[in-house]
């Protein structure tokens, strides 16, 4: 019977032996699809994408990529999570790979591409798709190529000799910037550099050609038994991306400062305060959830609101409390766009700095421009004519008219103190006495009238 037993356990610990070597075989790759314009949302989906696969023990990351680029702020943010990423991640680009996705996809430790696909052209442009300045070329730069460095060199020895090639030259990166950088043999100065596969597979800026996701996960990676999850981006994902665009923070900004502008024009609680408020919120919430707004600097901004506030409401005039105000409000607002830990800026770069403070600035240029505009336009004509009254008081009467009254007799209702009631023709006036106190049931005689009441005395008089 012992060793039945003792044949049974073993049995049973051979098999469950087996079902952890097999169930280990078996890899798990996370897929996270950007495929839209590279902005905050965007950053968002990856940041999300790498806890979750990080929590799930993913072996690895595949970045299914389409996009033409976008803001420069979110891919370096991006770039950044993937360089230091635990988890190894890896692109596959199923068409387009431009501008700041040409960056993130650099920062990934394999580069998979479709056949037509490219990648390149990363001039830093504005709106309008004009390249700004070499101030803003030089950083986009010096940032790809330290991208492209990052994945280090590979070690050629031929012989005696011992040599040591970029796995992805930075020379080759910073020609996808600027037209001015010349690589012999593959492009000449005035022209940027953007590959097909074909050509980025000969120079080192792409790992393999491949159809589909799963074709780079199998042929490449390496994993024929894998399980493929893909992060599902939420409402929430999108709202928040939404809220932290630079965009709609400078409009919101904008609210912020004409709503405060309109109550110090009309002290009160109104319309004004409410959008302000509401716009605030807006303004710090996602900051807040997504740890760039500190509690310290958002209390800023309060003390701000809160000096503006005693200024209008308590202080006549506008003076130290409403200037120190507008500064505490202005710093709370740029510094809870700053990736700062507390007190502490030395991970903040000049380039963070100036973004968030022209954001900021641009916010309340607009603002001020907007409410001289309204100004203006106010109780003019349009649609804003309606919002003030057009009539001016020279020309206002009280109703209804009162004067018949004058010269007629009654009595005095109450006692006129010396503002009471007084009852003429069965009629209940209000009544101020001409010749001080009088007494309820006294005769009285109406000798004038103003602002909707009659004034009176002792009739006889």
């Amino acid at each position: 019977m012992m060793k039945n037993s003792g044949f049974l356990l073993l049995l049973l610990f051979i098999a469950i032996t087996t079902f952890k070597s097999t169930a280990k075989e078996q890899k798990l790759v996370y897929q996270i699809d950007i495929k839209k314009e590279i902005d905050n949302t965007t950053r968002l989906y990856l940041r999300n994408g790498l806890e979750e696969a990080k929590s799930l023990g993913a072996d690895a990351v595949l970045l299914h990529m389409n996009t033409y680029g976008g803001l420069l702020e979110a891919a370096d943010s991006m770039r950044t999570a993937i360089l230091y990423n635990p988890v190894p991640v890896y692109v596959f680009i199923d068409n387009n790979a431009a501008s700041a996705g040409a960056l993130i996809s650099i920062a990934c430790k394999k580069i998979f591409m479709r056949k037509g696909a490219n990648i390149g052209a990363a001039t830093v442009v504005n709106q309008t798709g004009a390249a700004l300045p070499d101030k803003y070329q030089s950083y986009m730069r010096s940032m790809i190529r330290s991208t492209a460095e990052a994945h280090g060199k590979d070690t050629i020895i031929q012989g005696t000799d011992t040599t040591y090639r970029w796995k992805r030259d930075p020379l080759i990166a910073e020609a996808m910037v600027d037209e001015r950088v010349i690589v012999p043999n593959l492009i000449d100065s005035g022209k940027v550099l953007t590959f097909t596969a074909d050509e980025a597979l000969e120079w080192g800026y792409c790992d393999g050609i491949a159809e589909t996701p799963g074709e780079v996960i199998t042929k490449y990676l390496g994993y024929n038994d894998y399980e493929l999850k893909t992060y599902e981006p939420s409402w929430y994902d999108d709202l928040k991306g939404f809220l932290m665009n630079p965009m709609l923070q400078s409009l919101l900004i904008i609210i912020i400062i004409g709503g405060i502008y309109f109550e110090m024009q009309t002290p009160g609680l109104g319309f004004p305060s409410a959008a302000a408020i509401v716009a605030a919120i807006l303004y710090f919430a996602p900051l807040y959830m997504d740890g760039l707004a500190q509690n310290w600097e958002i209390l800023v901004f309060i003390i701000g609101l809160l000096l503006i506030a005693a200024e209008i409401f308590i202080i006549p005039g506008f003076g130290i409390a409403g200037i120190s105000g507008i500064i505490f409000l202005v710093t709370g607002l740029t510094l809870s766009l700053l990736n700062n830990t507390d007190f502490n800026f030395e991970a903040v770069s000049s380039k963070e700095i100036g973004e968030a403070a022209l954001t900021v600035l641009i916010g309340l240029g607009l603002g001020f421009i907007l409410m001289i505009w309204l100004s203006n336009k106010i109780g003019t004509k349009g649609m804003f004519r309606k919002v003030a009254l057009h009539k001016d008081l020279e020309d206002a009467h009280s109703s209804p008219s009162l004067t018949p009254l004058i010269g007629k007799e009654g009595t005095a209702f109450t006692v006129l103190r010396p503002s009471g009631k007084v009852m003429i023709d069965n009629e209940l006036y209000d009544g101020i006495s001409d010749s001080g106190f009088i007494e309820k049931g006294t005769k009285v005689k109406v000798v004038r009238f103003e602002n909707a009441q009659v004034y009176v005395e002792t009739s006889g008089l």
